[in-house]
């Protein structure tokens, strides 16, 4: 007598692997969305930022040095409330550095007019970084109520 075995159908192995194509489309796509916003980004956008009360300094810290600039774009460089006469880029950067040799941990902050142009007061920050001036803060009037 010949012996059967009933065998069941092939069945078909579970696999335990996850399916990474759905992840893959997902990718695709936002690195799309950032190609096509990144130049935008680059170029910049026009926006209205929003007013908020600045932090003050504390009372019992050194006064800063203040870098200024006026609508003519003209540098002054004062301590605390004294104000000085006008002076260039070059005396502006040794004077910087003279201060920096003698206090390393002085704080600079920026005062530009209202109406000088963003270019000026960038090229004031990037003479103050060309001198040594480790960070740099921007003076601002408090909020009106």
């Amino acid at each position: 007598m010949q012996q059967y075995s009933y065998r069941s159908p092939k069945r078909r192995r579970v696999i335990a692997e996850i399916n990474v194509v759905p992840y893959i489309d997902v990718m695709l796509v936002l690195l799309i969305i950032f190609m096509v916003t990144a130049p935008l980004v680059t170029q910049g956008v026009k926006v209205d930022l929003p007013q908020a009360a600045a932090e003050t300094l504390a009372e019992d810290s050194k006064p800063p040095m203040i870098a200024s600039i006026d609508k003519q774009g003209r540098y002054y460089l004062s301590v605390g409330e004294s104000i000085e006469s006008p002076i260039d880029g070059q005396q502006m950067t040794a004077l910087v550095r003279a201060q920096l040799a003698i206090d390393p941990n002085a704080q600079f902050v920026v005062k530009g007019d209202g109406d000088v142009n963003y270019k000026s007061v960038i090229d004031l920050m990037v003479l103050l970084q060309s001198a040594g001036v480790p960070s740099i803060g921007l003076m601002t009037e408090p909020e009106e109520e």
